[in-house]
């Protein structure tokens, strides 16, 4: 619960202490005096919006603490604790919004985003303003507030996390699924040239060899006639021939072979040269006699030249690049076959959330059937009681159209009420007043804040447009509301503020230079005499004293 708030520089609050306790604590003070202010601090703290505009006249910044004991509240024992922010005594949480505008955010000492202030506010604190009835217009108002009276938030939570699964795989196979036909398309076209390139088996560099005895073939007779002329050069020619000079030289230098120095390395060199010569021509001549010159091989070579020449221009490349793009074809018929792969098991996902879906919807459905009856029975008793009598409420369920999966469920809700005996039971935008709005939304918010995790409640002047007897039960309500936990409610009513176990005035202390808001806690005598103000009158009579310390008295018995 909120033990302690402290408020300095914000709005006309200069510096604001405030201890806190369990019960019902009324807040009072003439219009103006700051009572909201100090609610809508406290919302800042909470992660509300603000800008420069909250911060004091004159001053630097504005800052606002707030702490709270969390004895009764393991949820955000938890959220802390997940993110390493939990600590042995009460959680702080403190704003700090400056002059120029900026603002920062802290959760015991550290460091926050304004998300994670606001994330964790609504563990501590549920907050109920007097134009909240407004928000009953609308129907996601009306599930919100099912699902808190059945405690069956956390399903709906699952319930919207597996429709945004099955709506993102559901969007992820259409994609895939509308370029199936230009994919199919694709993937024949592939497996065709893929086709070709296959049977065409080109090898890694066949096509220089085949080149190159092309080549040969193609020049076998200027071939044949070069190695025959080069053959007699070398050693068949009468006129002279190499062989035959080299043999004639080593022959003259035979008698000086001894000799050491340049003439013996002459001698060498030219021994070699007779050798490798001889070794030439002997290849020459087996060349020669292996050469063959068939036609038919010629033939053959051209028409598998041409082939794969063809199939080069057909794809615009290169001959030599046609192992290359063989592989890359194959890389892009294997990825297409992965998008197959993908649309088969997107689909198994989808009806895999489908199935997950239904499962939770239908869960959830069954808990807000239950629990429907039982809000409208509740809601109803307590609209007669604040007013109208014979009036009725009912909390419908609309299914929704078969085979959608909706983040709500399965079925709508909506609010519907009779104002007065004999109507029959109609949408509440379309037939509540707005006196009769206030007193629907209150029955409402007190009716479901029983079934309330959150263990601090706070009513900001629910009970504007209500007075007499009806105020009276508004104040038992919130009593007993605050039996329960802590509740803090703003009021202008006397019947409400004499159900308190606390009360709070807000009055505006002036000196000679500035006005500001200060608070106090007020017992016996003051309190009576805060009472008998809040009845009216310009003087305190005794008879309004005696008035207000009957209702204080009737409140505690």
């Amino acid at each position: 619960m909120l033990i302690h708030l402290s408020v300095h520089n914000y709005a006309i609050v200069e510096h604001l202490d405030l201890e806190l306790k369990r019960g019902m604590s009324v807040i009072s003070g003439e219009t103006g005096a700051g009572k909201s202010i100090m609610l809508d601090a406290l919302g800042l703290a909470l992660g509300d919006r603000a800008d420069s505009s909250v911060v004091r006249l004159g001053a630097d910044k504005a800052d606002i603490l707030a702490s709270f004991d969390l004895d009764d509240i393991p949820d955000a024992r938890t959220w802390l604790a997940e993110r390493d922010l939990d600590n042995d005594g009460p959680c702080i949480l403190r704003r700090v919004i400056t002059a120029e505008g900026r603002s920062r955010g802290y959760i015991n000492g550290a460091p926050c985003p304004q998300g994670d202030l606001k994330a964790l506010g609504e563990l501590l604190i549920d907050i109920h303003s007097q134009h909240e009835h407004q928000s009953l217009l609308k129907p996601d108002t009306h599930r919100r507030l099912l699902d808190e009276y059945s405690a069956g938030q956390e399903l709906a939570r699952q319930v919207q996390l597996a429709a945004q699964r099955w709506r993102q795989t559901q969007q992820a196979l259409e994609r895939l699924s509308n370029s199936s036909d230009e994919q199919r398309a694709r993937q024949q076209l592939l497996s065709y040239q893929l086709e070709e390139l296959e049977n065409l088996a080109l090898a890694e560099g066949e096509l220089e060899q085949l080149e190159q005895e092309h080549k040969n073939l193609a020049n076998a007779g200027q071939l044949l006639d070069a190695c025959r002329q080069v053959t007699e050069l070398c050693s068949e020619s009468d006129a002279g021939n190499v062989l035959s000079a080299l043999t004639s030289s080593l022959q003259r230098l035979a008698a000086f072979q001894n000799q050491a120095g340049a003439l013996g390395e002459a001698v060498n060199l030219l021994a070699s040269a007779q050798i490798q010569v001889e070794e030439a021509v002997g290849e020459l001549n087996r060349f020669v006699d292996h050469f063959d010159a068939d036609p038919q091989r010629q033939q053959a070579l051209e028409e598998r030249l041409d082939t794969i020449y063809t199939l080069a221009r057909k794809h615009r490349v290169q001959p030599v690049d046609l192992v290359a793009l063989q592989q890359r074809l194959l890389d892009e018929l294997e990825g297409l076959n992965a998008d197959d792969e993908a649309i088969e098991r997107l689909s198994e996902e989808l009806a895999a959330y489908a199935r997950h879906y239904e499962e939770k919807a239908t869960e959830l459905s069954r808990i807000r059937q239950a629990a429907a009856g039982e809000l409208s029975l509740a809601v109803e008793a307590e609209i007669q009681r604040l007013g109208m009598p014979g009036g009725r409420f009912s909390v419908t369920l609309k299914p929704v159209a078969e085979g959608d999966y909706p983040p709500y469920g399965f079925e709508q809700v909506e609010f519907l009420v009779s104002a007065n005996p004999g109507q029959p039971l109609r949408p509440l935008a379309k037939v509540a007043s707005g006196g009769e709005l206030s007193r629907i939304s209150l029955a409402i918010q007190v009716i479901t804040a029983q079934t309330s995790r959150v263990p601090t409640l706070v009513f900001d002047e629910v009970d504007v447009g209500i007075g007499g007897p009806t105020a009276e039960i508004v104040g038992q309500l919130l009593r007993r509301l605050g039996e329960r936990g802590q509740v803090l409610t703003v009021t202008h009513l006397p019947q409400v503020a004499a159900q308190g176990h606390h009360h709070l005035f807000v009055h505006k202390a002036r000196d000679n230079e500035q006005t500001r808001t200060a608070v106090a806690e007020l017992r016996g005598r003051d309190r009576i005499e805060e009472i008998a103000r809040m009845l009216g009158g310009v003087d305190i009579t005794e008879q309004s004293l005696a008035h207000a310390q009957q209702m204080v008295t009737a409140a505690q018995a």
